[in-house]
């Protein structure tokens, strides 16, 4: 009986976790396990699915995904909602006493250099503080990374995780058990106020506004790149890789190599986390129709983390910026992109950044209509229907016009039809 009660109440427990966490989510909700190999075993579910299947993964070493995706596909390509910030802090590593650690949180830590969290975690060994967000689209990513690198750095000497801290992760959900010391996980929540993104980095960053970059290009006056631009770029990129990909229908032979390179690259830069790049990379390369071997993809992306760790380098930056780079590593001209991996112009029209001159001009173009339409400016089709039946009323005066003044003088006619004779003219050769 007792076994019956325990197991009940640790349902409770992990759907309530779940519920607090993604009461209002929409997409898909990754549920994973850890196998007795250390791989992840994982399933995918609605927001309303959820609570009825925990019951099938209750046990050692569960967790669930803290944001939400479109397709049921845990990538950083594939998020939908960004529902939350965190930090795992493994004190454990420094032999910290677990009460200590919660007490400087709270005296130190707690609504001064970092808000207070809605949910802490016990998982088991550490701990995992949750700040639950407004949810925003996923291309909100560059900045919700830059909040959350943020948020690392300032528990970065409490154990922070710089591993755990991409916006695919996984964490422990409550109710179930840490198998590395059998220790039961739960979840402490605090308060139930979601934070708006934006104003947390208004209140934490505020100099995200202010920062940029001075480049000089040749023949050209200087320019200024916003730093947290350089994030959205690589953000972008990615989408643009992951894209391609897919309307390839995942047959992407023969510029396997260079789409895993490019793709490992930008996700270093966007999640400062190589382990972490390398990983959805080798899960990007398992989609294709015909995957390259994990060494080969390794051997075939190296270069691009230690590129990735050139960006850190001063003096690598330094010499970067003048000569009119934003900074250290590959900085890769869209014309060289779209040769490299034969982007044809139909593929472009779905790409964000990836684009040549000619799609730049043709979106521009659609936008400046769109805009003269927003503005109550006709359609073109719409002005010619208008202008016709207009010519056609001056018609039909004219001729009765001329029926009952056949003598008219052309300037008497012009002036009785309020037009000019220019325009008479050319009435008078459409009868």
């Amino acid at each position: 009986m007792k076994n019956l009660t325990s197991t009940a109440s640790s349902l409770e427990e992990a759907r309530y976790h779940a519920w607090f966490h993604h009461n209002d989510s929409d997409g898909w909700i990754t549920v994973a396990k850890k196998t007795e190999t250390g791989k992840f075993q994982q399933h995918h579910y609605k927001p309303e699915e959820l609570a009825d299947n925990l019951t099938e993964w209750l046990g050692e070493d569960v967790y669930f995904s803290q944001n939400t995706f479109y397709k049921p596909q845990r990538q950083i390509q594939n998020l939908r909602q960004l529902k939350s910030l965190y930090v795992d802090l493994d004190f454990y590593l420094f032999n910290y006493d677990p009460s200590w650690v919660l007490g400087k949180l709270e005296h130190e830590f707690f609504g001064q250099a970092i808000p207070d969290p809605n949910i802490i975690i016990f998982s088991g060994q550490g701990i995992v503080l949750i700040w639950l967000l407004e949810a925003v689209p996923y291309k909100a990513l560059p900045l919700w990374q830059a909040v959350q690198d943020y948020f690392l750095k300032q528990l970065k000497e409490l154990g922070g995780d710089s591993k755990a801290s991409d916006a695919a992760r996984v964490f422990r959900i409550a109710g179930s058990i840490n198998s590395k010391n059998g220790v039961d996980v739960h979840a402490q929540y605090r308060h139930d106020y979601r934070y708006e993104l934006r104003q947390l980095q208004r209140d934490y960053l505020p100099e995200l506004e202010e920062t940029k970059i001075k480049t000089k290009t040749k023949g050209r006056k200087a320019k200024i790149v916003r730093v947290h631009a350089v994030r959205s770029l690589h953000h972008a990129r990615i989408l643009d890789l992951a894209k391609i990909v897919e309307l390839r229908e995942y047959d992407v032979y023969g510029h396997r190599e260079l789409i895993c390179f490019l793709y490992r690259y930008w996700l270093c830069c966007l999640l400062d986390d190589p382990d972490e790049a390398l990983g959805s990379t080798l899960e990007l390369n398992s989609q294709f129709k015909n995957p390259l071997r994990k060494r080969e993809v390794e051997k075939a992306t190296k270069s691009a983390q230690k590129a990735w760790e050139a960006r850190s380098d001063k003096q690598a930056n330094e010499e970067a910026i003048k000569r009119g780079y934003p900074g250290a590593g590959y900085n890769i001209k869209n014309t060289k992109l779209i040769d490299w991996l034969d982007i044809t112009e139909e593929e472009q029209r779905h790409l964000q950044t990836i684009i040549d001159g000619s799609e730049k001009r043709r979106r521009k173009t659609i936008a400046n209509r769109e805009k003269r339409r927003s503005e109550g400016v006709q359609k073109r089709e719409d002005y010619i229907k208008q202008h016709k039946a207009k010519t056609e009323h001056k018609l039909s005066e004219l001729k009765l016009l001329l029926k009952d003044n056949p003598k008219a003088k052309k300037t008497d006619l012009a002036r009785l039809l309020g037009v000019s004779r220019v325009h008479l003219y050319r009435l008078l050769e459409q009868i």
